[in-house]
């Protein structure tokens, strides 16, 4: 049974239900066919399109929520084992803290190096994970009861860890060799690598020099066609007594390649301006945007102030062209006062590593689509 009711049913940046998800079917059908014949899968490409959206669909699945236990972990922030081994427990534990199950007494039981985090809640009696960073401190031993405690597992699991390619970076140069080997024994779970950075993921999955090399069935994630998300955004405005012309839901779709995160922005701010019974048409899209662009100012000028002048200048020249090709060539150097090829392609190499910046073959264009257009309007 539904149980949220939003106000607005734009959802941005987490899932609610199947009600303010849109499609995604295809994709769901392959994955439940990937983990139901035993199949791990990489699940590649950009960032805002979806792929955290579309695993949680998956999770949500009536059939596999009976089926497995689900795990959802996100190391996009995590540079250490140890701190994998860490999001990975507690992921873990907070998943099965609310069921009544003998696999989620043996937790401390088995994780003997979380016991140190084992607290009992003063005013519930209530078990709860006390554990901080600094606790774990022998990292692949504590990995080797998480895999050793899946195994034990009542039913199957599915496990999906969201960027994955951050441990390539990790201090410790044996990860990925690591890992593979305790996933290659685990007999009770499946896993879906999930990643934005299709050059070092597909170099993981692919590279026969790799530990990860032909281990997972690879799937890239295209933007939702722009029919089916105009006829959801228009369910969404008739449900709730709006309207809104299907013109709008294409510009806004085109505006943004289609990519989910910032429609769906974009399309919450039109729903919040359209009142009541009334239409929003298309000369509403550039004041949602204002408002939109207006409210991440703040943060865009804090991401600039630790910017170097160089990265500044090309990062600015991109959101000028919106699509920007040739940036070492002479005549973009020129149009933009920039250095010399070389200083350029330093540059550029900088903001790709920070994500700053998007690479297609030879088109770059800033990676989030309202900090170019701040920037555009701004310099």
């Amino acid at each position: 049974m539904e149980q949220v009711v939003l106000e607005n049913p734009f959802v941005v940046g987490k899932y609610l239900s199947d009600k303010y998800f849109c499609d995604r079917s295809e994709e769901t059908d392959f994955l439940r066919k990937q983990v139901s014949n035993g199949r791990d899968v990489a699940l590649i490409s950009p960032r805002r399109v979806g792929k955290s959206g579309l695993i949680q669909h998956f999770f949500n699945q009536p059939d596999i929520k009976e089926r497995y236990y689900v795990f959802f972990v996100d190391i996009y922030a995590t540079t250490s084992l140890a701190e994998f081994v860490y999001v990975l427990g507690k992921e873990i534990y907070e998943q099965l803290k609310p069921q009544t199950t003998v696999w989620k007494e043996k937790f401390f039981q088995i994780i003997s190096s979380f016991r140190i985090g084992f607290k009992l809640d003063s005013f519930t009696g209530e078990p709860t994970f006390n554990l901080g960073l600094g606790d774990i401190q022998v990292p692949q031993a504590t990995l080797d009861e998480i895999f050793a405690y899946i195994d034990e597992a009542d039913k199957p699991c599915i496990i999906a860890i969201d960027e994955f390619q951050q441990i390539s970076d990790y201090a410790e140069k044996n990860v990925e060799a690591l890992l593979r080997t305790k996933i290659q024994r685990c007999n009770k779970a499946h896993f879906v690598f999930s990643g934005s950075k299709r050059h070092l993921m597909s170099n993981m999955f692919n590279s026969s020099s790799k530990p990860f090399y032909q281990s997972a069935i690879s799937m890239g994630l295209d933007p939702i066609p722009t029919d089916v998300y105009a006829d959801f955004a228009i369910r969404l405005f008739e449900e709730r007594g709006k309207h809104i012309e299907r013109e709008v839901i294409e510009a806004v779709w085109k505006q943004y390649d289609g990519y989910t995160w910032f429609v769906q922005m974009i399309m919450n701010e039109l729903f919040a301006l359209t009142p009541t019974g009334d239409t929003c048409r298309t000369e509403r899209i550039d004041e949602a945007k204002q408002h939109v662009v207006l409210t991440q100012e703040a943060s865009y000028k804090d991401i600039l102030s630790h910017v170097a002048t160089k990265q500044k200048l090309l990062l600015q020249a991109i959101a000028k062209e919106g699509v920007a090709r040739n940036i070492t060539s002479s005549k973009f150097i020129k149009k933009y006062n920039l250095n010399s090829a070389s200083s350029v392609q330093a540059a550029a190499k900088l903001l790709l590593k920070n994500d700053l910046i998007t690479q297609t073959d030879d088109a770059y264009r800033v990676y989030d689509y309202f900090f170019s257009e701040w920037l555009a309007r701004i310099y």
